[in-house]
């Protein structure tokens, strides 16, 4: 739907953990209006309900993407759908009705539970400031075709993280390598192959007057595994959650024992 200049600059004030979300919510009122583009009047009026029934917009969780299913060259497709069946598993916990148990007064946005996607290691889906952030990594590996020796996997490497030694190809230096995938898509003749492809996962990430970058589990985790690790914090959430803090303050506060069987990177 098309907007108008002022309509489209007041979007632009709009926090971005909610732009989408307005913006949706914008048109569809501007549609209701048998409008046929945005205008400011929309937009003020849209302002206005959210200001005053913010608790109606909340839905418990926010789970979000980046942009790569649309045709991004960066995006690295695991092949397990793991959208729709993390979308499912936070509605089962019902968190607008168990927030709104623990907080004193009506719901705010700030109040949801955030998880974000990012399908490559450029995390455009901001994942490092939300309850949960994911990342889709593959991570290279060496397969029984010769090297030819041309350098295209060492061109493509932004962190350096490939070197060429004369009659044993590639070498990898695995503390600078992101598991982005560029350098198997690179090289010509096969040597370079996708290797474990997965997730890596941060947790309590946020922004607001103490923000912090949420903290990584190590190692990279299939889509199963991803989600019994979900399913185990939103459980550690749930049962230690004070007045509707979010996720980086619990953690701040309980620590990682909870999850034991997952080794932790040092902050």
């Amino acid at each position: 739907m098309q907007w108008d200049k002022d309509a489209e600059q007041a979007m632009t004030k709009v926090p971005f953990f909610v732009r989408k979300r307005v913006k949706k919510r914008v048109e569809t009122a501007a549609q209701q209006a048998g409008a046929t583009q945005v205008t400011m009047g929309h937009v003020t009026l849209c302002q206005q309900r959210y200001l005053h029934n913010q608790e109606d917009e909340v839905k418990g969780f926010t789970l979000e993407a980046c942009f790569a299913q649309s045709g991004c060259p960066n995006r690295i497709d695991t092949g397990d759908n793991l959208t729709e069946r993390l979308e499912a598993l936070l509605r089962a916990h019902n968190l607008k009705g168990f927030m709104k148990s623990r907080v004193s007064g009506p719901l705010k946005m700030h109040h949801e539970f955030r998880v974000t996607m990012a399908d490559c290691p450029n995390a455009c889906s901001r994942p490092q400031i939300v309850d949960i952030g994911l990342i889709n990594v593959s991570l290279p590996t060496l397969t029984e075709f010769p090297c030819s020796g041309c350098g295209a996997c060492h061109a493509v490497c932004r962190e350096e993280a490939i070197t060429l030694e004369p009659g044993s190809g590639p070498q990898f230096g695995w503390q600078r390598c992101l598991s982005c995938g560029q350098c198997a898509r690179a090289c010509p003749t096969g040597t370079i192959g996708q290797g474990i492809t997965g997730y890596r996962i941060l947790l309590g990430g946020k922004l607001g007057r103490h923000p912090q970058l949420g903290q990584e589990l190590s190692g990279i985790f299939s889509a199963a595994t991803t989600l019994a690790i979900i399913e185990t914090c939103l459980i550690h959430f749930k049962a230690e959650n004070r007045q509707g803090e979010r996720f980086g303050e619990l953690l701040t506060r309980t620590g990682f024992a909870f999850l034991a069987p997952y080794a932790l990177k040092a902050a």
